[in-house]
């Protein structure tokens, strides 16, 4: 028993350590004040492709937005237009710092936890990277909550967790998850944290394994990829492996609408969902789409060969989304339009 009584101590201590500190982190020029009697929502990430647009989404439905963000791949650019009209408040803060998220955390009701690193190949290079800002970071979302008593979360998962071996469509009943990447493990290592903490904690979750996620905002990815070569040479567009990979795409904005849908109308104390289109698209047809939309019609396709394009990619996945399709939500864009959708967008955003 004094073992417990000092370890209970030294616990509240750090906490009010971490609280204490956390009163010289927030670099916002906004206020608590614009928190009013509005469901209050934390998003982690959200500066960045996929948390943008559900800030977007959150206000527009009346929500009180709060955005933690390191802006270490995010950009206050994407939120330029809610920071202008005073619609949210933002915190640049580490999610990978207890006293930061202990301080975004507070009088909120509801976290969109939509941070992580959104490099998957990063993570062969810098081993611990997916530990830290994904499974370490996840634990430190749902501790701070704890603490300050918030009880749901909404979690952006990915279709990465079911690994190689999975059937096409994958339902979300398919298990065990073996993930193949470190990115993959991180999330399979979130969603089972956030479990925990709804069958420990009383918390509800709400779970999102997505699909590939694009559209305009993007920083990352095939196509912003693709874009970028072409600009350096309208000659010659280089394609990681044998163009033969393929899988599901999803336009963002059909994602984070799906996101709020389901948030909105599924009530278990677990809800998990795949987010996805109605089909896949090579990379070999995104090579072409690319190659069409930005005029060069001279750029010879080459492929480096092999069946994936790094160490960890999964050459194949389709998501099942009849859980999805249940609840009343569909999507505007299947994978290839939404290819040429996110093809001509980001062409107007970076330019050729």
């Amino acid at each position: 028993m004094p073992y417990q009584t000092s370890t209970a101590l030294a616990a509240n201590i750090l906490i009010f350590a971490y609280v204490y500190q956390t009163k010289v982190i927030d670099h916002s020029a906004y206020t608590d004040g614009m928190i009013g009697n509005s469901m209050r929502a934390l998003v982690t990430g959200g500066a960045g492709f996929i948390g943008s647009h559900l800030v977007d989404e959150l206000v527009d439905a009346g929500y009180a937005v709060r955005i933690i963000d390191n802006l270490s791949s995010g950009d206050l650019s994407l939120i330029a237009h809610q920071l202008e009209a005073g619609s949210v408040e933002f915190i640049e803060g580490d999610i990978t710092i207890m006293a930061d998220v202990l301080h975004a955390t507070k009088d909120v009701e509801v976290v969109f936890h939509m941070a992580a690193n959104p490099d998957i190949r990063l993570g062969t290079q810098v081993t611990d990277t997916d530990l830290k800002q994904g499974t370490i970071a996840t634990y430190n979302i749902l501790e701070a909550m704890r603490v300050n008593g918030v009880k749901k979360i909404v979690f952006a998962s990915s279709s990465v967790v079911y690994g190689e071996d999975a059937p096409m469509p994958t339902p979300e009943s398919f298990g065990p998850c073996l993930p193949i990447s470190l990115y993959g493990a991180s999330k399979v290592g979130s969603e089972g944290l956030i479990t925990s903490w709804v069958g420990t904690f009383n918390f509800q979750a709400w779970i999102f394994r997505f699909a590939n996620i694009i559209g305009n905002r993007g920083t990352h990815g095939v196509i912003f990829d693709f874009i970028h070569k072409l600009k350096r040479d309208n000659l010659r567009l280089e394609v990681l492996g044998n163009g033969r990979q393929e899988k599901s795409y999803m336009e963002v904005k059909d994602c984070v609408r799906g996101m709020m849908h389901i948030y909105t109308n599924s009530t278990n104390p677990v809800n998990l969902y795949n987010l996805g289109s109605h089909d896949t698209c090579s990379v070999r047809r995104i090579a072409e789409i690319v190659v069409e939309e930005t005029g060069c019609k001279d750029a010879v396709i080459q492929y480096t060969g092999g069946d994936r394009g790094w160490a960890g990619d999964i050459p194949k996945a389709m998501l099942g989304i009849e859980k999805m399709l249940s609840t009343g939500y569909d999507v505007n864009y299947n994978s290839e339009a939404a290819v040429r959708h996110t093809t001509k967008r980001l062409i107007e955003e970076i330019g050729m």
